[in-house]
C-alpha cells in the first residue's frame, strides 16, 4: 500500500469513528445523562425563552474536555427548534469572518463557538456588541474618511465551550446570560451511558460488564463509548460477542488499562516519579522530557486525571508521586524505592515559611534563655 493510501486509510477510519460517536450522543435534555442541576437550569432557561418566542440568553460551558459540551449546544438549538452553527476559535482568524457567521444567522439561531478562549482580541471586540445589542459595528473606508455602519442582526444564542475558563477575558465572560460547568461523571452515570450506547450499537452487554467500562472510564462519556467499542471488537474477535466483566476485563488488560483506568502513559509518568526522582519533587519540564512530551501536554491532558485520584500532588517545587499512587505501581508490579524525603518534608514542602520560622523561633527562645 502507497503511503497516499495509508493516509486515506486512517481518514476513511477517523471519519467513520467520528460517524458512530455522534449517532451515540442524546438528542434531548431528557435522553441526556448526567449533569442533574445543570439540566434542570438549563431546562428552566429554554422552557421560558420557548414560550415567549425569544432566543435565549448566551450560554458558556466549560469543563473539561469529553464531558458533552458539543452534544449540550446541538441539544439547546434542538429544544429552541432553531438551527444550528458550528464553529471553533482558532479557525475564525479575522473579524470579517465572524462578521460574516453573524449576519447569515436566521432568527433565534444557535451559534456554537468551541475553544471560545481562544478567540483572536480583534473577533473577540466585534462579539461584545453582537452579544448585547444584536448589532455589528463595520468600518467603511480608512483614513479621514472612514466611518462607522452600525449593522442590526438577528436575535441569535450564542453557545460558547472552554475548556479553560480561566482565559476567558472578563468582559466576554460578563456577556454571557448563563456560565454552567460540567463536571465529571460518577460510576452509575457512566454505566447508564454505556448501557445506552450498547443498545444503540445491538452489542449484547452484561450489567457486571457495563460497570467494567464505567470503572475505567476517567468519568468522562466520551472515553467509555470509546472503550465500549474496542470491548466489542475484541468480544467479536475472541468470544460471540457478549461483553460481561470477564471479557471487559481481558480486552481493557489487552489495551494497557488498568483498574483505575489509568493507560502505560500514565503509569510511564507515576514510574520516572517514583523510580527516576524518589517520589519527588520534580519539575513538569523534566517529567516532559523523560515521557518525550511538551510540558503543556502533560499539565492540560495527564496530570487531571492523577491529581483527581489522588495520585500525585502539586506543591511549589515540583510534582510528587503519593503514597496512593506507590501503592498501585506496586500492587501492579513495579519496583517501588523508598521516597527521597521523609514524610516530616514532605509536609514542608506545601509551606516554605514553615522551616524558616521554626529556626528562628528556637533562635529567640535561645536567645532569651542566655
Amino acid at each position: 500500500m502507497t503511503d497516499i493510501s495509508r493516509i486515506l486509510t486512517q481518514v476513511v477510519e477517523d471519519e467513520a469513528e467520528v460517524v458512530v460517536d455522534r449517532s451515540l450522543r442524546p438528542h434531548t435534555l431528557n435522553e441526556y445523562i448526567g449533569q442533574r442541576e445543570l439540566k434542570a437550569n438549563l431546562s428552566i432557561l429554554l422552557g421560558a425563552a420557548r414560550q415567549r418566542g425569544d432566543a435565549a440568553d448566551h450560554v458558556l460551558l466549560h469543563g473539561p474536555p469529553g464531558l458533552g459540551k458539543t452534544t449540550l449546544a446541538t441539544i439547546i438549538a434542538r429544544e429552541l427548534g432553531a438551527n444550528i452553527r458550528y464553529a471553533s476559535g482558532p479557525a475564525i482568524e479575522r473579524a470579517g469572518d465572524l462578521a460574516a457567521i453573524l449576519t447569515s444567522l436566521d432568527e433565534r439561531d444557535v451559534l456554537f463557538i468551541d475553544e471560545i478562549h481562544r478567540l483572536n482580541r480583534a473577533v473577540e471586540e466585534i462579539l461584545y456588541p453582537a452579544m448585547e445589542d444584536y448589532a455589528l459595528d463595520v468600518m467603511i473606508g480608512k483614513g479621514p474618511s472612514a466611518r462607522s455602519l452600525r449593522l442590526t442582526l438577528k436575535p441569535f444564542t450564542i453557545v460558547g465551550a472552554t475548556t479553560r475558563a480561566g482565559r476567558i477575558s472578563s468582559p466576554l465572560r460578563d456577556r454571557f446570560g448563563a456560565t454552567y460547568r460540567l463536571d465529571f461523571y460518577d460510576i452509575p452515570d457512566l454505566t447508564a451511558i454505556v448501557e445506552r450506547s450498547a443498545r444503540l450499537l445491538n452489542v449484547d452487554l452484561h450489567q457486571d460488564g457495563a460497570t467494567a467500562i464505567a470503572r475505567r472510564g476517567r468519568g468522562t462519556p466520551r472515553v467509555v463509548n470509546r472503550l465500549l467499542r474496542r470491548v466489542r471488537d475484541f468480544a467479536q474477535i475472541n468470544g460471540d460477542g457478549t461483553v460481561d466483566a470477564a471479557t471487559a476485563d481481558r480486552a481493557l488488560a489487552a489495551l494497557e488499562i488498568d483498574d483505575e483506568g489509568l493507560d502505560g502513559t500514565d503509569r510511564k509518568l507515576l514510574a520516572a516519579i517514583v523510580q527516576k526522582f524518589g517520589s519527588g519533587p520534580v519539575g513538569v519540564q523534566a517529567l516532559a522530557a523523560v515521557l518525550a512530551e511538551e510540558p503543556e501536554t502533560v499539565e492540560d491532558v495527564y496530570e487531571p486525571f492523577l491529581l483527581r485520584l489522588g495520585f500525585l500532588d502539586r506543591t511549589p517545587q515540583g510534582r510528587i508521586a503519593t503514597d496512593g499512587a506507590r501503592r498501585h505501581l506496586a500492587r501492579l508490579g513495579y519496583d517501588v524505592p523508598p521516597p527521597r524525603r521523609s514524610d516530616g518534608d514532605q509536609a514542608a514542602l506545601w509551606d516554605g515559611t514553615v522551616r524558616a520560622t521554626d529556626a528562628a523561633t528556637d533562635t529567640d527562645t535561645d536567645a532569651r534563655a542566655l
